[in-house]
């Protein structure tokens, strides 16, 4: 993937899942994946808010679930405050509960089912996966601009965030 501008970015990435009980090993697992992928590559852009400016990036990012809503907590690499919105869960609920429904029948199917059958489930999650990311690109829409490849890795993180 190309970046356009270098700080169009994120540098950091944490989730407070403070409120929430332990993650599972595997679950756990995911989470540093993603975050390892995200911040090797992605693509995340705020745009202008009206005569306001957006200070550059790169940006540091806390994903956070409060009052029931998901909260993007943006701020530049340093800490100053760039940007908070909040997103309905809504939305996001009915592929999530999809998304892990998938990933436990993977699971099963890695111990005791042919390739075959394991390719095409996995071929399955991988489609609610790209929902799940296409979901959040809509969500998006108008605060912050990013590639596919990061809004699957922020959807990975959304679920980690929603398992509960």
């Amino acid at each position: 993937m190309t970046i356009a501008n270098h700080n169009e970015r994120l540098c950091r990435v944490e989730i407070d899942d403070s409120a929430l009980p332990p993650a599972s090993p595997e679950l756990e697992q995911e989470r540093r994946v993603a975050i390892f992928d995200l911040i090797e590559d992605n693509s995340f852009a705020l745009p202008g808010r009206g005569a306001e400016t957006v200070p550059p990036g790169p940006y540091a990012l806390l994903l956070a679930i409060r009052d029931r809503r998901l909260v993007f907590d943006v701020t530049t690499d340093p800490g100053d405050k760039v940007a908070e919105f909040h997103l309905s869960l809504g939305p996001f609920r009915q592929v999530v509960k999809d998304y892990f429904q998938i990933c436990e029948s993977y699971f099963e199917a890695v111990k005791r089912l042919p390739p075959a059958q394991i390719e095409a489930i996995d071929m399955a999650r991988r489609g609610i996966h790209n929902e799940g990311a296409r979901t959040l690109q809509d969500r998006l829409d108008g605060k912050a601009a990013v590639d596919i490849d990061t809004a699957r890795r922020l959807f990975t993180l959304i679920c980690a965030l929603v398992r509960g």
